[in-house]
């Protein structure tokens, strides 16, 4: 391990900054997305003709009626999912893009065990009251014909429903057999966002499959808006339900497509410089018009997309590894598999969109004079832009399993002498004896004897990030003092 002394260290002086405004606009979502939940309950209790009772009156009743509710509930957190991952910039300054991940993982989950529950209540229930078995019935839904639409509805609350059937227009339920292909594109979703399954994956295969829940999405749209009783029934309600469906198509448009495609016009971004940091590490500066506008700060990262031949159709999240310089902006990246190891393959001159920035692991999370900073592997990246600007007392981890593995180290240190800050560089396998006891509570304690003073940042691959979260707290940083960026979708 070697280190560089600073020769000077620049006061800063911070106050907590104002979160009011944050404060608000987080009411103000949760209010939004509590009040609609709130609606979708209201609109299952009162779709069955005399409340809630309905629900309860046999046990036919209750599957068919849990059926409802969880196709509703299914439904609504897969629209709360498109919206999480909208990138809408209030919401991820507001959250940050690692936590809004987690909570779509997470969500994921819900919105696929929701709609099975909604599949296996609901064919259940129906097939208690026909008489049949569970795969009778749902094969009866796939393949005869049943009645096309009632030709009269007649609803009064506390009143049994009463349907006039035209029986001379029959088809096989539309709405079922989209509804079974949907189920199916979400399973396939989950199933290849299971870390293990992941890792066997190429990027541009896991995101191909992950772009198909859009799909999935849109097909139990055409499941509920003609097979929905509640919907059928009270077309205030189906109303309402499209008008969430048109919101959030509104956003995904806006944010996914629209604004992306203006910024290629307005930024007119081209790679100007290729630069071969290491072994399978590469730098690319691109350059463009008016990018002070974005307001880019160290730390944030964009998805790039490349306008060439084996790019165009996949854009990547990477932070930048400088901070932003008129309007120029870099990002270095190491090969990690099938699309990072065609970086050197990119030529001077090819056009590039950018959407961003994102991320609030930044500088303005700190409240007072002094930082730790450790970085992983190439999760240096966004710490060495960080701490091209960054005042007050800060130091510096960088953690390498060799010395090949050290990228930036010239202008490392040349960042530590001009700013005076102190970078030192941890390197060894953690596998073996010398190296198992590396950035553990103790050895952290011993680099910085006042860590739990600072506020810490901490930046690189998952597993590297989550065992040293566990040193810093035994080490007692507060959550509070604690910035995480994983280097993980």
């Amino acid at each position: 391990m070697s280190d560089t002394s600073p020769s000077a260290t620049r006061s800063v002086v911070r106050k907590r900054p104002v979160r009011w405004g944050r404060t608000a606009v987080s009411a103000a979502l949760w209010i939004f997305v509590l009040g609609n939940l709130v609606g979708i309950l209201w609109i299952w209790k009162n779709g069955g003709g005399d409340g809630l009772g309905y629900h309860w009156h046999t046990f036919d009743d209750f599957l068919v009626g849990m059926g409802r509710l969880t196709a509703f509930l299914s439904g609504y957190f897969a629209l709360i999912e498109v919206v999480l991952l909208a990138r809408l910039p209030f919401l991820e300054r507001m959250v940050g893009f690692d936590r809004l991940t987690v909570w779509h993982r997470w969500g994921g989950h819900a919105v696929l065990d929701l709609a099975i529950a909604h599949v296996i209540f609901t064919v259940w229930g129906y097939a208690k009251q026909d008489g049949n078995n569970f795969f009778s019935e749902y094969w009866d839904w796939l393949t005869l014909p049943q009645p096309k639409a009632p030709g009269a509805v007649t609803f009064t609350p506390g009143q049994p429903l009463n349907l006039t059937i035209n029986s001379s227009a029959t088809s096989p339920y539309p709405g079922i057999i989209t509804a079974t292909v949907g189920t199916a594109l979400l399973v396939a979703v989950l199933v290849t966002s299971l870390v293990v399954v992941k890792k066997r994956l190429s990027y541009e295969w896991w995101y191909a499959v992950h772009f198909t829940a859009y799909a999935g999405i849109a097909l139990a749209w055409f499941h509920m808006i003609p097979d929905g009783n509640d919907l059928v029934i009270d077309h205030v309600a189906a109303s309402y339900w499209k008008s969430l469906y048109i919101l959030s198509l509104g956003l995904v448009i806006w944010f996914r497509l629209l604004i992306p495609i203006v910024n290629i016009w307005r930024l007119q971004l081209r790679v100007t410089e290729v630069v071969h940091e290491g072994p399978g590490v590469i730098s690319l500066r691109v350059e463009g018009r008016g990018l002070a506008r974005l307001g880019t700060k160290p730390g944030q990262f964009f998805f790039w997309r490349f306008l060439t031949k084996g790019f165009w159709y996949t854009q990547h999240p990477f932070s930048i590894s400088e901070a932003p310089h008129g309007n120029t902006l870099r990002i270095t990246v190491k090969n990690l598999g099938d699309h990072t190891a065609k970086f050197d393959q990119i030529k001077v001159g090819t056009r590039t969109i950018i959407e961003g920035p994102f991320g609030v692991f930044t500088d303005e999370g700190r409240n007072g004079n002094k930082a730790l900073l450790i970085a992983g592997g190439i999760g240096i990246t966004p710490i060495r832009a960080m701490l091209e600007e960054m005042d007050g007392d800060v130091i510096a981890l960088y953690r390498v399993v060799s010395n090949d593995d050290i990228v930036f180290s010239d202008e490392l240190d040349k960042i530590s002498r001009e700013r005076g800050s102190k970078v030192s560089y941890v390197v060894g396998d953690h596998t073996t004896d010398e190296g198992r006891d590396l950035l553990s509570a103790r050895h952290l304690q011993e680099l910085v004897p006042d860590i739990a003073e600072r506020h810490v940042y901490l930046c690189g691959p998952t597993a590297m990030v989550d065992a040293i979260v566990a040193n810093l707290e035994r080490a007692n940083v507060s959550r509070d003092h604690l910035h995480v960026e994983r280097f993980a979708l």
